[in-house]
């Protein structure tokens, strides 16, 4: 492993340089078999670590320990919840640069997104804090004489959660932290193709919790690929599975826990475009369209997949387009003077070669042209070329999710064919208009606007603030995370009604003397 960055003293200030254990249930790692995943950077292709799996019998220790931590748990105060939280991300702060390192160099992604990503996790610290004292019921006027009626909230248990690559560790954050708030105590899977930074997470969180006195089994971790992520899709004591990655995913999750009447909450693929009009401001049009489109090397579920422009300004967008890839400058993402880094794995590469092919076949021109990187730097073969390509809406490809940076430029005539074709895709997460006309955003924003979940004005489709409700429609899935009520999703409603009279009315005037 080079150290040319700082890897190996990151991955030991973590805790997770010599680790081979991916089970545990806090401060308490569990010796789980013989099976093994090994992470291996897409950076370089070095093998960073080799991480023991979950069995079933080792699942089952933890259940057990996180029914007996949420017994505990949820009987602590909210408040007294939130200041553990206001601790953690005190911690996160001091691992920040720690923390961004590793997942860049086990994602991929650039070291500036990296350390975004905790910082994230921070602010979603900030955020669960402030929800500790503000998780309201309302008060409801009883039909009844000397009745009061309210309703209140109740964590809900154990909350499991699948989290994706792309984000492996901001995603868990923004469930765990509000679902800890709640008094929910959470297991983890974190992807398979990133699970050293689900370690690391581990180690920080509960040594809080163990410095707080509060036991083993609020925050557990379970290391595997899809069979150990179905062990708690398919258990009933798991009342809530929150799930990130792709659509395919979603449905198994959505039709196991459905099938148990469990809750689920799904955060899925995204076919995010870009409405471009002639009103736009060029400048911010295509900064925002080329950040959308190449961050992460296209692996964000809001990740810009078509741009959607005016016929008048559309051979000066694609003009603008060309000269803004051309500047890109592609390689090890902890080089900051590196744009785009490596997709996650050679499976990425191959889809992504595929897709082009498709899409080519289907009429598809090349605008800027793709393929792979090969040559010194470049030895892991998961380094792609960001490219550009002239489509039509209906295309098989286009109506697909390819996690690369693959960008789909077309032509529009009026503002309702924009925003017909905006949401002519299967999926419904993140929107964007470009334009300086009143008149066009607020139809992109009205109720017969962007069918997705999230809708910007002069900003671009990647990128959400922790505050506002994250999450899509359609096949998106429909779950909200991180913001604004988000935090019901975690908790149980129940309503109450006291009587305080000398009587017992009934409900709707119903009589029933005796």
């Amino acid at each position: 492993m080079s150290d040319q960055f700082g890897i190996r003293a990151a991955l030991n200030n973590l805790g997770v340089l010599s680790e081979n254990l991916g089970t545990s249930t806090g401060n308490e790692w569990i010796n789980s078999g013989q099976d093994y995943i090994e992470s291996v950077s897409p950076v370089d292709g070095v093998l960073i670590g080799k991480i023991q799996t979950t069995d079933k019998k080792s699942y089952e220790q933890i259940i057990l320990k996180a029914q007996e931590a949420f017994k505990f748990w949820r009987k602590v105060p909210a408040p007294q919840r939130g200041e553990i939280i206001r601790q953690i991300g005190d911690a996160l702060r001091v691992a920040k640069m720690d923390l961004g390192k590793l997942v860049s160099y086990e994602m991929g992604k650039s070291y500036q997104e990296g350390l975004g990503e905790v910082q994230e996790m921070i602010d979603i610290c900030d955020f669960a804090v402030g929800l500790s004292r503000q998780l309201y019921g309302l008060t409801m006027h009883s039909e009844r004489p000397g009745h009061r009626m309210y309703e209140q909230w109740h964590p809900l248990g154990i909350v499991g959660i699948i989290s994706a690559f792309n984000f492996p560790v901001a995603v868990w954050s923004w469930n765990s932290m509000i679902a800890w708030v709640c008094g929910d105590v959470c297991i983890w899977k974190p992807s398979e193709k990133a699970p050293l930074s689900g370690v690391a997470c581990q180690h920080i969180v509960a040594k809080i919790f163990k410095e707080n006195g509060l036991p083993d089994g609020i925050s557990s971790l379970i290391v595997g690929d899809y069979k150990v992520g179905e062990f708690m899709t398919h258990d009933k004591r798991v009342p809530l599975i929150s799930a990130t990655g792709s659509t395919r995913m979603g449905k198994v999750v959505g039709m196991a826990v459905a099938s148990r009447l469990g809750r689920s909450l799904l955060e899925l693929g995204g076919n995010n475009g870009i409405i471009i009009t002639e009103n736009a401001d060029m400048d911010i049009a295509i900064r925002g369209a080329l950040f959308g489109a190449v961050g992460t090397a296209g692996q964000r579920c809001t990740t810009t997949r078509r741009l959607i422009i005016h016929e008048s300004v559309y051979e000066k967008v694609k003009e603008r387009l060309i000269s803004a890839y051309s500047k890109l400058v592609i390689g090890n993402p902890l080089d900051e003077k590196n744009h785009v880094g490596p997709l996650i794995d050679k499976d990425a590469v191959r889809k992504y070669l595929e897709a082009l092919k498709k899409v080519k076949e289907e009429g598809g021109i090349e605008v800027v042209a793709g393929g792979v990187i090969e040559g010194k730097g470049f030895e892991s073969g998961c380094y792609v070329k960001p490219c550009v390509i002239e489509a039509q809406n209906h295309f098989e490809m286009v109506q697909e999710e390819t996690f690369a940076p693959i960008l789909y430029i077309m032509k529009y005539k009026t503002i309702e064919e924009a925003i017909a074709m905006h949401n002519g895709v299967p999926q419904g997460l993140s929107s964007a208009i470009m334009t300086l006309n009143m008149r066009e955003a607020e139809a992109f924003l009205s109720t017969s606007g962007s069918d997705c979940g999230i809708a910007n004005v002069n900003i671009g489709t990647s990128g959400a603030e922790i505050g506002g409700a994250f999450g899509g429609e359609k096949e998106t899935g429909g779950g909200r995370e991180s913001g604004s009520d988000s935090w019901k999703a975690y908790m149980r409603r129940q309503t109450n009604t006291i009587n305080y009279s000398t009587a017992l009315p009934l409900a709707q005037g119903i009589k029933f003397d005796i």
